[in-house]
């Protein structure tokens, strides 16, 4: 199964935000977007799933146009974590079974409550079940967002700067996270990100925003320093240590 998305072009008012942006993802694969704040990041994840509706463009999953879709049609083919949440007065088992809410009926099945107990398990949540999820850590309740989106039982994930605020461990606990659930799964994820290390770490393509428009979209094999330094205006340097790749600036 592969996501096209196609020509997007998203403006706020008169202001050209997103300008024929076009990439293509598979399943087994993590897309990083990447580029200078306001670039566009946030926007083109919006984008997809239709939380703002561009101009132009179309988002196909296979065959299958997302954007003739209703939203809780898109919601079961899209998990998305944003940026910010208010953390909800409910507790963490309570948070996730939200994220069956595109699927349920009048009703919480009993397929409903055994897909929140897995997730939850393969997120390591499972001891916090019962905790209010506005006593969690910030890497707990990240860790929770995503497990929400996670129990949508989607084919994409798609995250916005999801390691933002978290201290070093926790950072490497949610990408390792992400890449786990990406690679043993039936999905893929688009992350919008700050860190080029996080991403060169654990993102399989790169699709950096330039001016509106994509500068550039490479695999991990392609990424160079020269790309970079065109996407940021900053000079730097790739090099390896302890077997992996890094990026330095200069």
């Amino acid at each position: 199964m592969i996501l096209s998305v196609n020509d997007i072009r998203f403006s706020y008012n008169s202001h050209a935000v997103l300008d024929d942006v076009s990439f293509c993802v598979g399943k087994g694969s993590v897309l990083a977007i990447l580029g200078v704040n306001g670039a566009g990041k946030s926007t083109l994840l919006k984008c997809l799933n239709r939380i703002l509706h561009p101009q132009a463009g179309s988002v196909l999953l296979g065959e299958e146009n997302l954007f003739k879709l209703s939203q809780d049609a898109i919601a079961r083919r899209m998990g998305y974590v944003p940026q910010q949440h208010n953390p909800p007065r409910l507790n963490v088992y309570e948070a996730v079974l939200l994220g069956r809410r595109p699927h349920m009926g009048l009703t919480v099945g009993k397929a409903d409550f055994a897909i929140v107990e897995r997730t939850l398990e393969r997120m390591g949540l499972s001891t916090l079940a019962l905790r209010p999820v506005r006593d969690l850590s910030g890497g707990e309740m990240q860790k929770v967002m995503i497990a929400r989106a996670l129990a949508q039982s989607p084919t994409i994930l798609l995250l916005d700067e999801p390691t933002s605020n978290l201290d070093l461990k926790n950072q490497m606990d949610v990408m390792g996270l992400i890449r786990t659930v990406v690679s043993d799964g039936e999905l893929m994820a688009v992350i919008a990100i700050h860190d080029l290390n996080l991403a060169v770490r654990f993102a399989d393509q790169f699709l950096f925003l330039k001016d509106h428009c994509v500068h550039a979209l490479v695999s991990r094999d392609d990424l160079n320093a020269e790309i970079i330094e065109q996407a940021y205006g900053l000079k730097v340097m790739m090099a390896e240590v302890a077997g992996r790749r890094v990026v330095v600036p200069l």
